[in-house]
């Protein structure tokens, strides 16, 4: 078996963390993680750099620029859904017609709308934590030596990739570097478009290696 527990791993995190950043705004612990670990650190190379990081305290920092940032690129003047994108009128679909809900539905992912600043479920960062979950599972099949099941889980991830977040998130992530006002969530953007981009390549191969 080509695929390694710790690729499923790196997976997992870099899916974790991205979905994290774009669900809704990020906490003083989220701060604190990436600025403990060098090596999350060298993944937002400009926030790294970032000269109010030295002026001001995380606080400040999150209150003064990065929920500004946030609100900014998430709730008024950028759509992070879907919807918005694959339909002619530019519609959010909020309804049970969304696109994803069934695909949701069929591996028990539940998306708690409230909790995460979203209106409808074919959010980005909803949409990327249905890829870590499913990375998750990938993980427990692994570690049960399932191959069967893992390629039926690598299907479902080269589908949703090909037929859901490959088909719109990289024309909002190149909006969203583009509009960011802080380097943070400029690296995040510049990350998850590497990084879902080569995933999809990733995948791939692996399906390729083990059918």
């Amino acid at each position: 078996m080509n695929i390694t527990k710790e690729e499923i791993e790196n997976r997992i995190a870099l899916y974790a963390l991205i979905s994290r950043l774009m669900i809704t705004e990020i906490d003083a612990e989220f701060l604190k993680s990436i600025e403990s670990s060098a090596e999350l650190l060298e993944l937002f190379p400009n926030y790294k750099n970032w000269d109010k990081r030295k002026e001001f305290s995380n606080t400040i920092l999150k209150e003064r620029y990065i929920d500004v940032d946030y609100t900014n690129l998430f709730l008024l003047h950028l759509v992070p859904y879907e919807t918005f994108y694959i339909r002619d009128d530019q519609m959010i679909e909020s309804g049970g017609d969304n696109p994803v809900l069934a695909l949701y539905n069929s591996f028990d992912f539940r998306v708690d709308l409230d909790k995460a600043r979203v209106v409808s479920p074919d959010h980005i960062g909803v949409e990327l934590e249905f890829m870590y979950m499913l990375c998750d599972a990938l993980k427990k099949a692994y570690e049960a030596e399932d191959k069967e099941g893992m390629i039926e889980i690598l299907q479902v991830q080269k589908g949703f990739l090909q037929d859901h977040l490959l088909n719109w998130a990289p024309m909002y992530l190149i909006n969203m570097k583009r509009e960011s006002r802080t380097p943070l969530y400029h690296d995040g953007a510049e990350l998850a478009l590497e990084f879902i981009l080569s995933d999809y390549e990733y995948v791939s191969e692996q399906l390729e290696a083990l059918v």
